[in-house]
């Protein structure tokens, strides 16, 4: 076959995305210490940007915000123009969001109530500083506290007790037996790992305390090499369970922390700075706004542009003028966009957690990012955006938007219950529990079944863990020192 040169004529079709809907894209995703940096960065590379002052200057856009009947109000000034809209939804769509009487029970004291999320900074506590404050009261004698604090301070910054306890016997003039009782006395403190000395034994410590270190997963565990090597088939094998089990084993394996002391004497916790402000209206539903002091108010600075115009003679001075301003005005439509498709979710959100805001935890509803989405007539990836680190302040705390997205069990109504008003469930039942008569997964798994949950022993262990609620033994011995 001869090869010869030719030229052919294709047509293809690609999706582009200029570095504006790039940019735009960011912003939508971005913290409000993001923005904060990103406009900082702005105003140092735009000399046409000013920050606005407190009353907003004529043509700047108000914060958006919703009233009882869910019509949205905003001053853009560009209402002339095409509006930045990722997803070619109507930015000016009204919500639908009704007149609930949000907020009317909001009284402490009902099961399920979460306890409002106070935002404040802790000062970094150490590691030892974390271990030491609870010996006092896990301790049976005060020779055992005096052993375990000493191994404390042998720990490293993972948790991990390297020295031998014959070592610490000897160095310490003790007994090898009051040795090992103090460092099961460490490996029972708070997080649960800390006092092993290898990675087996960490996680076999964090899989007893949510009393799930059965023969499988012991196997599992005493194997942790054969699951960093990915031989599961051989490890399916060994622990006798079929393909559905060995992969909710590996699951549980992986949200085990192999470094719990890790937590400790590194960054504080920061300060949240709601975005969205939730509160009951006059007339009867709510009022929904965004927090203005967590919006960048960017205006142009007329005075300026003018005094530059005047002063541009050449054709380049013009061209770098009109850039400078194209810029101006596309980022302070772009944040005005940012803030009301915000809004817009946060108001679906508030429309379909309505049981959340009237009665507390036990009425969050399961609810997913395309439920959303396709309300507002957005895609499901802009809700997923928007939602992450966006904080709301209602009057039962501030709560991340993600929280109101969960994931649903079974009911015997068949409409099903969210994962946060199983967990409030254990812990109403938990909390509730005497000392004499400390429920076991198996009898939490009984009286949720008798309530209508239909859930498994393994998702009442997972979830008991997931809220930092020991084990029945944990609990009983806690509860006896604590004099319940």
């Amino acid at each position: 076959m001869a090869l010869s040169p030719r030229l052919d004529l294709r047509q293809t079709q690609s999706l582009v995305m200029t570095p504006q809907l790039q940019q735009a894209i960011k912003l939508l995703a971005a913290s409000n210490l993001e923005i904060e940096s990103f406009v900082a960065e702005a105003l140092d590379e735009n000399p046409l940007l000013k920050l606005g002052d407190d009353t907003r200057e004529s043509g700047e856009p108000d914060a958006p915000t919703t009233d009882p009947a869910g019509e949205e109000h905003s001053s853009d000034p560009g209402d002339g123009e095409q509006a930045l809209d990722l997803e070619a939804a109507d930015p000016d769509r009204d919500y639908d969001t009704g007149d609930a009487d949000w907020g009317a029970s909001s009284g402490s004291g009902s099961i399920g109530e979460l306890p409002s999320l106070e935002n404040h900074s802790n000062d970094d506590v150490t590691l030892a500083e974390h271990l030491e404050s609870q010996i006092g009261a896990a301790s049976y004698s005060p020779g055992e506290a005096i052993i375990a604090t000493y191994i404390v301070g042998l720990l490293d910054e993972a948790g991990y007790l390297r020295d031998n306890p014959g070592q610490i016997a000897a160095q310490l003039g003790a007994s090898l037996e009051e040795v090992e009782d103090a460092l099961l006395l460490v490996q029972s403190l708070d997080p649960t790992g800390v006092g092993a000395r290898s990675l087996s034994e960490c996680l076999m410590l964090q899989a007893k305390e949510a009393d799930r270190y059965d023969p499988c997963m012991a196997r599992l565990i005493d194997n942790l090499d054969l699951v960093a090597r990915g031989e599961f088939s051989r490890l399916k094998r060994m622990c006798d369970v079929d393909d559905e089990d060995f992969a909710d084993m590996l699951a549980e394996l992986r949200e085990y922390d192999p470094k719990p002391g890790c937590r400790f004497g590194t960054d504080s916790e920061r300060a949240v700075t709601p975005d969205v402000l939730l509160s009951e209206a006059r007339e009867g539903g709510w009022d929904i706004a965004l927090n203005e002091e967590t919006l960048p108010r960017l205006v142009v600075n007329r005075s300026y542009f003018l005094e530059l115009r005047e002063g541009a003679a050449d054709k380049e001075s013009r061209a770098w003028l009109k850039e400078k301003v194209a810029d101006a005005n596309w980022l302070i439509k772009a944040l005005d966009q940012r803030q009301k498709t915000i809004l817009k979710v946060s108001a679906e959100i508030v429309k379909q957690q309505e049981g959340f805001f009237r009665q507390g935890v036990s009425e969050l509803k399961p609810l997913t990012l395309r439920t959303v989405a396709d309300a507002i007539e957005m895609h499901e990836s802009t809700v997923s955006r928007v939602t992450s680190n966006k904080y709301l302040h209602c009057a039962r705390g501030t709560f991340e938007l993600k929280y109101f997205f969960t994931s649903g069990v079974g009911s015997a109504d068949g409409e099903g219950a969210s994962s946060e008003s199983v967990k409030a469930r254990i812990k109403a039942l938990t909390d509730a529990e005497e000392p004499k008569k400390i429920l076991s997964d198996d009898k939490l798994v009984e009286i949720l079944k008798g309530e209508g949950f239909d859930i498994a022993r393994r998702t009442v262990a997972k979830y008991r863990e997931a809220m930092g609620i020991g084990s029945s033994v944990q609990r009983r011995r806690a509860k006896k020192l604590a004099g319940i």
